[in-house]
Parts: C-alpha cells; structure tokens; sequence
C-alpha cells in the first residue's frame, strides 16, 4: 500500500503540474519546449489488450492546444526491480499516444534507491535503452533561503526531505522549509508539514519542532505559529471531553462538537476547570 509521503509527493507534482518543467529545468538542466499550459493527465498507461500500466502521475505540456512535451513522474520509496520492467512501457506507450517526447522523473528520497533508479534499463542490444532522471538527494537543491523557499516552495519540500538529515545542512534548510509553507493553504501547509515531521530521523524532526514551537525564534513562520496554536487547542479539548467522561458525564454529538471545533485556547482552559465540577456538559458553556 502506497505510504503517506509516497502519495503526497505525487500529489505535488499533480497539484502544480508546471512544478515537472521546473525540475525539468532546474536541477537537470533540460530544455523543455515552450508550453502555455500544464495538465496532469491519464496516468493510465496501458496498450490496448496489454497488461495494466499505471504511472504514479503524468504531465502534458501544451502549446497551442497540442502535446509538446510529456513527464512520466514516479515515486520511488522501496524495491525497484518490478518497476524496471514496466518502465520502459510507460514511455512507449505514452510517447505512442501523444507523439510526443516523453521523458522518466523519479523522485526518490533515498540515496541508495535513487543510484539504482539511476541505472539504464537495457531493454534490447544494441542501441535501446531507458535512462531516467532521478531526482535522489545528490540531485535537489540544497534550499537555504527564504525567498527562494517562496519562490520554490515544492522544491523546498523536497530539500527539507534530501539534506536535513545532515547535521552541515539542518538548521538552514529547515528554517527555508518554514518559510516555504507560508504559501500554501492551510490544509496543504499542514500536510507538508506532518509528512516531513513523519519522514526526518530523530535528530532532525526534534530540531524542526524547536523551529515550530519557540515563539521568539526569529525563523517562526506564521504557519508554524497557527500549526501549533491548533495542535494545542485539540489537547485541550481533547482534556475537556477526557475529564467529562471519566466523571461518567453523558457528552451529547452538539456538544463534543463545540469542544472539539473551539481553538480559544483561554476559553477551554476554563471548560476544563469547570469539567471537574459540572454535573451536565451543558453547563461547561453558561
């Protein structure tokens, strides 16, 4: 089963489909053709009467109404082998159905998984062969700043994820991590930000709660001060509905509701002191 972080990688690139150009250009440095617009297409890959092919994601770039160029992206966590193999048809089939040029990004985490993401993929001598660009650490910017966080705030992402694990990197590139989230919305912010809490070693996922939540650290973004100030109004709620039901008092759907949806940190600190006294959940709110 796809993990947490798998799927939301993939849901970058389908969320900002011009972010696969962006890569394209940027760290590898190819050129790819002038486009007017991005599309995140089928990721159905199949031939007709053949085996099911489906890539992770599939951009389409655009001019003028007709596919110029095309991005198979995967994201690739774990064992290769099997995908080396269905590769190769994801570009053949693709490139059959538009008629375009059609180029393999794989996004790895991994160093180890990305050098062998790395390898051509010999499918016949002489002369054809699949060489995909991998997208492992030694390839994503190290990110350090914030306004190129704003600038890049995927790629900012995947920066955070690459380099933060080493101790030379850490600290900048999770302070750029920060700031980058300030673009998204809400919603989205806080998923980055729980993916790569999930996915950093000890070390460096301590660091970034330090980051979050120190007030007075100039580094403090406005989405780490709203990402916290939430996580601690769903404690005490959760303290609220905690200390009702230990004292065996009946809690209606009405009321668990308010408790949970209020983020007045002052407001439930005094639905907790009158939790212990309360003989009815009603009376929390007089």
């Amino acid at each position: 089963m796809p993990s947490t972080l798998h799927e939301t990688l993939i849901e970058m690139f389908r969320e900002r489909p011009a972010l696969a150009a962006e890569v394209l250009t940027g760290p590898f440095g190819v050129s790819v053709p002038t486009f007017d617009q991005a599309l995140a297409s089928s990721s159905d890959l199949s031939a007709v009467m053949s085996t099911e092919y489906r890539a992770d994601a599939v951009i389409t770039f655009l001019s003028q109404g007709e596919p110029v160029h095309a991005v198979i992206v995967e994201v690739q966590l774990g064992p290769i082998e099997k995908k080396r193999r269905s590769w190769p048809a994801y570009v053949a089939n693709l490139h059959s159905r538009l008629g375009c040029p059609v180029q393999l990004l794989i996004v790895c985490p991994g160093a180890s998984i990305a050098r062998q993401c790395a390898e051509p993929i010999v499918v016949s001598e002489p002369g054809l062969s699949l060489t995909a660009l991998v997208l492992g650490p030694d390839a994503v910017p190290v990110v350090t700043d914030s306004v190129t966080a704003r600038r890049n705030p995927e790629l900012t992402i995947l920066s955070a994820l690459a380099h933060a694990r080493t101790k030379r990197h850490r600290a900048p590139v999770l302070e750029a991590f920060l700031a980058g989230l300030d673009i998204f919305d809400q919603e989205h912010a806080e998923l980055y930000a729980d993916v790569v809490l999930a996915a950093l070693p000890k070390a460096a996922r301590a660091h970034l709660e330090v980051l979050m939540t120190t007030t007075p650290h100039r580094y403090q973004s406005d989405f780490a001060r709203r990402y916290f100030a939430q996580g601690e109004a769903r404690g005490e709620a959760r303290a609220v509905l905690a200390v009702l039901e230990a004292r065996g008092i009946d809690i209606s759907e009405e009321a668990r509701e308010r408790i949970a949806d209020c983020a007045d940190i002052d407001q439930l600190d005094v639905w907790i002191r009158r939790a212990a006294t309360v003989t009815k959940a009603d009376e929390l709110f007089a």
